[in-house]
């Protein structure tokens, strides 16, 4: 793309501190659409992030998540794009910057988005659906990442995460395909997002609305372009990038992932 900031529709500043970041958060959630507002789909990326300490700070002290996250100096943000559905791949990019975000529970996404933001800028078109490793709405201001990089690009995005954030569900059949509704019990059993077995007898993945699209929507694209292992192709193999890239840039020394 000639303008690399071209495809931010909704400017903010992202080296904030925690307060201004929560207050960016409030706003920028009033503009997420939990609906299908999409066109026709023939690509899809898949997006993550990774973060890299220098050697000397790595070592300095007994490791903890604050000291890791606190010393970590670079980001990377890596993508892969298919076209859909056949799933063949068609380019990936990445970015290096400079991490200034500390790690702040429910603020990951002002670590992650700027570095994605400028893997995106060296694609010459955006993708039509973004997957997201990490939450869409399942999240307690209900602005995870895939759900904020959503809102600031008015693009669609689906987050499909690994781990559990907020929320609880029922027990969830083993078989895979299945899904079951993911709740806010303290907000009053709002459907958060949803459970989903990807593949028989292993754990679900959670997927939820980034913005755009419809919690169904997102369940039946997450499944499509899931090829029989836990994580779906998109999010696998931008994982695997964002690794392989740390290594060969970075070195391979401790890190925080």
């Amino acid at each position: 793309m000639k303008n690399k900031t071209a495809l931010v529709v909704r400017r903010h500043r992202w080296n904030v501190l925690p307060t201004g970041a929560r207050a960016i958060q409030d706003e920028l959630r009033q503009h997420s659409i939990g609906e299908d507002r999409l066109s026709e789909i023939r690509t899809v990326a898949g997006l993550d992030a990774s973060f890299v300490l220098t050697e000397s700070q790595a070592f300095q002290k007994k490791p903890s998540r604050w000291n890791l996250s606190r010393d970590a100096n670079q980001a990377i943000g890596c993508l892969v794009v298919y076209r859909f559905p056949e799933m063949r791949e068609i380019a990936r990019a990445y970015a290096v910057q400079p991490l200034k975000f500390p790690y702040i529970p429910g603020l990951l996404s002002f670590r992650e988005i700027p570095v994605l933001l400028a893997a995106l800028g060296k694609l010459e078109e955006m993708p039509d659906l973004l997957f997201c490793d990490g939450q869409g709405i399942a999240h307690p201001k209900r602005l995870g990442l895939a759900a904020h990089l959503g809102v600031v690009l008015d693009r669609p995005t689906i987050g499909c995460a690994k781990s559990l954030l907020i929320g609880t569900h029922v027990v969830l059949p083993e078989a895979s395909g299945n899904w079951v509704p993911l709740c806010d019990e303290k907000a009053g059993g709002e459907c958060i997002g949803a459970a989903l077995r990807t593949r028989t007898g292993v754990n679900p993945v959670f997927v939820s609305q980034g913005n755009r699209v419809s919690l169904e929507t997102a369940i039946r694209l997450t499944l499509a372009v899931s090829d029989g292992y836990r994580i779906p192709r998109p999010t696998r193999d931008a994982d695997r990038f964002a690794s392989e890239t740390k290594r060969k840039l970075l070195g391979a020394g401790p890190s925080e992932k």
